[in-house]
């Protein structure tokens, strides 16, 4: 017996490479799928056995050590079962009863009938299975009732994944019976394009169901009450279009904590139809779905997470029912313009907003949002300004709860700091602070107008204003009145300014040397050629206009006269206005700087960048003094026949 065992062992070694019908091999490693669809997988324990396979069709049971393998083996995985070895590949799980350490199964690539896959689910209920997954079922046929007996199992989970069914015509309920009414915990049905799952016929031990991506309906489980035992209900991506229903679905399983409804086509427009959620729901998953924000009327009241990621709402209602134990909300990839406030969120800790139309988030999020420890707020459009800071600035203050910063957060307005980072981003407190930004102004136009107003008086502005006005008027007068085509012809060779004062130097000294000898010169006095009748200014204005040259006498007598003022300024405007080379200073006494006043600026300038001549005290250099005047002002004027030099008409 032992030699036959030996050459057994070593025939089973040999075959490794050569196998036909299917394999069996033994996994140290839990029954993976069964594990993540529902949390209480099998043991970890290592295996001993060494694999084993069937090496031909005529071997029979005895052939192999069953109590070994049922000692040993934990996790199974079979592959390619047909309606050929679908008989040995039952005797082979016969021999797993209940009390063995077989725990995981796997089969995969199954195509058998109905009847062949019924019996096989049969065998394993009344074996030492616990977590049974069955992945690509194909080639279902000949569906028909199947009386299934639930009694004594050791099964705690079931996993069928891409089952295509062939018959065309057959009984949903022969169908769908017999998971319905499976009395373990955790139940998925994936991928296989079901329409619809009947309610247990009576309380149901589920606390696990998964039918992520079929073909179910908002039909599913309305007005079921056997599933008062469920936990977790998968229902992603399937065809579920009203949020009401699925509300009204879930009121009657007393225990649902979480629900994943994700990616389905869900709907909610609030007209006047009320929700109704189990009381216990904590986790609702609404994510990419075509819920706006009327979402927000059909909630339950005690949930804890809430992920509405991909949908279209804008806003959140500010009358939105309190949701007080709500501490997760996920709004990512919607439509809001800025972050929602919390107050119907009042336990609020954690909000994800990204990827929204966010261009500036709202400073009072944070004062309003007390309890919130992590902002997720990234991948916005945000417009750098002087609001997005305010915000960066109370953030900070909160402890920098900005999830993802600093890499997600940039500007994308303006498009000159489009691409900068929210922490490069910097504006000075006075462009930012309105108060402080008027104040600043005000202040300014202040001391604008304060050094405007100095200036004025300092330099006598409305003066030089009413003089310009005078001067233009005057102009404009003696333009009007002159012949068509006429110019002012030059009467005079120099027009005398100075102070009364300064008369007798004028009238003994400055008159009677120009005016005498051969060379005849004309001048300008105020007391021999002003007309009677016309105003002061206008003479002076005149006077000037007739003159080839203004004389002005200098003397600290002159900066005191208003007269002699005017007279300067009207020179000094034909000056510029003429381009001309009119003015002739004459120094009579040295003038000190300080008694200058300030509104005869434009003296002080002509002294600065112009030559004058100044009054010798000393007698023997008055005929050069002379002799420089008369060169200064020389210039051929016509005289009137039999008329002396000095007399006026």
């Amino acid at each position: 017996m032992r030699s036959f065992r030996n050459i057994f062992l070593y025939q089973c070694l040999f075959a490794l490479t050569f196998w036909k019908h299917f394999s069996l091999s033994v996994e140290n490693e839990l029954f993976r799928s069964a594990s993540n669809d529902f949390p209480e997988g099998g043991s970890d324990k290592k295996i001993k056995s060494l694999p084993l396979l069937y090496t031909n069709s005529h071997q029979s049971k005895a052939d192999f050590d069953w109590v070994v393998i049922q000692n040993t083996t934990e996790s199974l995985s079979l592959s390619e079962i047909t309606n050929d070895n679908v008989k040995k590949l039952v005797a082979l799980l016969s021999s797993f009863r209940q009390g063995s350490s077989l725990q995981n199964l796997t089969l995969t690539n199954v195509s058998v009938d109905w009847d062949a896959l019924t019996e096989i689910l049969q065998t394993v209920w009344h074996s030492s299975i616990e977590y049974f997954n069955i992945n690509s079922v194909t080639q279902l046929s000949h569906i028909e009732t199947y009386n299934f007996d639930y009694s004594g199992t050791s099964m705690k989970a079931l996993t069928v994944k891409k089952v295509f069914i062939t018959d065309l015509y057959f009984s949903q309920d022969d169908l769908y019976k017999i998971f319905a009414d499976m009395n373990i915990a955790a139940l998925t049905i994936a991928e296989s394009e079901m329409i619809h799952m009947l309610c247990p016929s009576s309380d149901s031990p589920f606390r696990y169901l998964n039918f992520f991506k079929n073909d179910l309906t908002d039909f599913v489980f309305q007005k079921c009450d056997k599933l008062i035992q469920l936990e977790t209900l998968i229902l992603q991506r399937n065809k579920f279009e009203s949020l009401p229903k699925v509300s009204f679905m879930t009121s009657r399983m007393k225990s649902l904590k979480y629900l994943d409804m994700s990616s389905n086509l869900l709907r909610h427009d609030g007209a006047d139809v009320r929700c109704r959620w189990a009381e216990s729901l904590t986790e609702l998953d609404l994510s990419s779905n075509q819920l706006t924000d009327a979402v927000f009327e059909c909630l339950p009241v005690n949930i804890k997470t809430l992920n509405l990621q991909n949908n279209q709402i804008a806003s959140v209602p500010k009358e939105v029912a309190e949701l007080k134990s709500l501490a997760e909300l996920n709004l990512a990839s919607n439509r809001l313009a800025d972050l929602p406030g919390c107050s119907g969120f009042s336990s609020l800790e954690l909000l994800n907003v990204e990827m929204n139309l966010i261009l500036t988030p709202s400073a009072d999020f944070f004062r309003s949002c007390p309890r919130v420890r992590e902002l997720r707020g990234g991948h916005n459009p945000f417009k750098c300004s002087c609001e997005l800071q305010d915000f960066l600035r109370l953030e900070r203050r909160s402890g920098g709860k900005l999830a993802g910063w600093p890499a997600a957060y940039v500007c994308e307005y303006p498009s000159a700091l489009r691409g900068t980072q929210l922490k490069d981003f910097h504006l000075s407190e006075l462009a930012c602070n309105t108060v402080l930004l008027l104040v600043t102004a005000l202040l300014l136009t202040l001391v604008l107008v304060a050094v405007v107003a100095f200036l004025c008086i300092y330099l006598d502005v409305p003066w030089y204003v009413r003089m310009t006005w005078q001067w233009t008027q005057t102009k404009r007068r003696a333009w009007h009145s002159r012949p068509e085509g006429q110019e002012t012809v030059l009467q005079f060779h120099a027009f005398i300014s100075y102070s009364e004062r300064d008369a007798l130097w004028v009238k003994n000294e400055l008159i009677p040397n120009l005016e005498k000898g051969d060379e005849c010169v004309q001048l300008c006095q105020h007391e021999r050629n002003f007309v009677p009748g016309k105003s002061i200014v206008e003479n002076i204005i005149t006077c000037i206009e007739k003159s080839y040259k203004s004389i002005f006498v200098l003397s600290p007598n002159f900066v005191q006269s208003e007269w002699c003022h005017y007279e300067l300024y009207f020179a000094h405007h034909k000056l510029f206005s003429e381009n001309s080379d009119s003015l002739i200073l004459i120094l009579l006494e040295p003038i000190p700087p300080y008694i200058i006043p300030a509104r005869y600026h434009k003296l002080k300038a002509l002294m600065a960048k112009r030559t004058y001549l100044e009054w010798p005290k000393e007698r023997s250099k008055r005929a050069l003094f002379w002799a420089n005047l008369r060169a200064a002002i020389s210039i051929n004027l016509p005289v009137a026949d039999g008329k002396r030099c000095g007399e006026t008409d």
